[in-house]
């Protein structure tokens, strides 16, 4: 998701004004809020026209809370009619941003309904498990997210799958995924959540690469490593690629660190060569 700078602020600004919203609310009311988010956000994508006015900065404040309210008063609480209200009179770039926002802001209020019970690193854990079933079953990916197909089957896939193997939170972000696909990719995400769940958890992904697996010892090295490397927490994720020979390719954010022996033997023939 890339916001230029006035919906990137309007985001941030919500996204602090939804923190202090949820702080002390009981987990049963963040759930709900979340749930009503992804509802509303389900509803902009389908009225493009709507999504168009809330999120136009010519049409007067006043108007667009009326619009808000007339279109979803009374079928949400007031707590999610409040919180997208506040988006709605924000300023944003585009009009899609608004329906980006709502999503993100639905995707917060979930994970801090882990981060109350003590599961986000696990939540955290299990979507990038996923991601990494997603990059290697094309198949599976495709019929996730195919809109031929009835969402309900969709998520009958889906349900089949994770269903009572992965946390509450997990599952409802992956259903959610999953009924709104909006045409992304869903392996990038269900990426992207386990970034949030870590980012909630005030950590920096580390996506690691390596021909074999690496011992808990290993792993507990790397990570401090990185820890010490980025000034931050870090959290290690593994996947693997046989075909890689040996050594470890390190990704946080948009740097990479190439220390594969296929990349070192092709530096040394440069060397060599030249």
């Amino acid at each position: 998701m890339v916001m230029q700078a006035a919906s990137r602020e309007a985001l941030a600004t919500a996204t602090l004004r939804l923190d202090e919203r949820i702080e002390g609310t009981a987990a049963e009311g963040v759930r709900d809020l979340s749930t009503e988010l992804f509802e509303i956000a389900g509803v902009l994508v389908r009225e493009r026209a709507l999504r168009r006015l809330l999120a136009d900065p010519a049409t007067a404040r006043a108007d667009r809370t009326r619009l808000a309210d007339t279109v979803f008063g009374g079928k949400v609480s007031g707590a999610a009619l409040e919180t997208f209200t506040g988006l709605a009179t924000a300023r944003w770039s585009r009009s899609i941003d608004l329906v980006d926002a709502t999503e993100v802001l639905a995707r917060h209020a979930m994970l801090a309904v882990a981060a109350q019970d003590g599961s986000l690193e696990d939540v955290e854990d299990e979507l990038f498990r996923f991601a990494r079933v997603l990059d290697s079953e094309t198949r599976l990916r495709e019929l996730l997210v195919d809109d031929a197909q009835p969402a309900d089957r969709r998520l009958e896939l889906l349900d089949g799958l994770v269903g009572g193997k992965v946390r509450p939170v997990t599952l409802a972000l992956l259903r959610q995924s999953v009924r709104l696909p909006r045409g992304r990719s869903l392996e990038a995400v269900v990426n992207d959540l386990a970034e949030l769940a870590a980012a909630r958890r005030e950590r920096s992904v580390a996506r690691v690469t390596a021909a074999v697996p690496l011992t808990a010892a290993q792993e507990r090295r790397l990570t401090d490593a990185l820890s010490r490397m980025y000034g931050r927490a870090v959290s290690v994720q593994v996947e693997l690629d046989p075909d890689q020979l040996g050594g470890l390719v390190i990704r946080v954010g948009d740097e990479v660190i190439d220390g594969s022996v296929a990349t070192r033997l092709a530096r040394a023939r440069q060397e060599l060569s030249g």
